[in-house]
């Protein structure tokens, strides 16, 4: 049986989550992103659910909005600092394809290391912000940092020391 506030909470979902939807899938293209997106905004109305006195759809709009602000941002960072992964192992590749290696890096790695990676390099987090993101101790994001970027070095070709050294591995 669902309290009174929960019962307040389905119904708003249930009412203004289309309308969320549409207004964050037409600014993204990917539409399984678009429904990530769409669920934070209520993610963080559930969140604020018992601070807030009445959660309305231009405050849920609003929430979509600086989250599709972040989503673009963190992409920006993203893509420039693949970008500068590339260059640096163009320079130092001799066949010149440095940007699938960097790839092919990236991918074999397990999916806790390449999200710390991204979390690091990517999103510019700091390491005590990597371990609130991580829910742990700032020495144990340190402990996986380091490993994961152990992991990218020791499956980096050799001859690729530029890359090794932009992760500070």
């Amino acid at each position: 049986m669902l309290s009174e506030g929960e019962s307040a909470f389905v119904a708003l979902h249930r009412d203004t989550y289309p309308r969320i939807f549409r207004f964050v899938r037409r600014r993204v293209d990917d539409p399984q992103v678009a429904e990530e997106l769409a669920a934070d905004v209520f993610r963080v109305a559930w969140q604020k659910w018992d601070e807030a006195s009445s959660v309305d759809v231009a405050w849920l709009f609003t929430v979509a909005r600086n989250l599709l602000g972040n989503a673009y941002r963190s992409h920006r960072r993203q893509v420039a600092l693949h970008e500068r992964l590339r260059e640096s192992v163009a320079t130092g590749d001799v066949a010149g394809n440095g940007h699938s290696m960097v790839d092919e890096v990236l991918d074999s790695l397990r999916e806790k290391d390449r999200d710390i990676l991204q979390l690091a390099y990517w999103d510019q987090l700091t390491v005590l912000e990597i371990a609130a993101v991580l829910q742990c101790g700032e020495s144990a994001a340190k402990v996986r940092l380091h490993r994961a970027r152990e992991a990218f070095r020791k499956l980096l070709p050799t001859g690729s020391g530029a890359v090794a050294q932009k992760l500070g591995a």
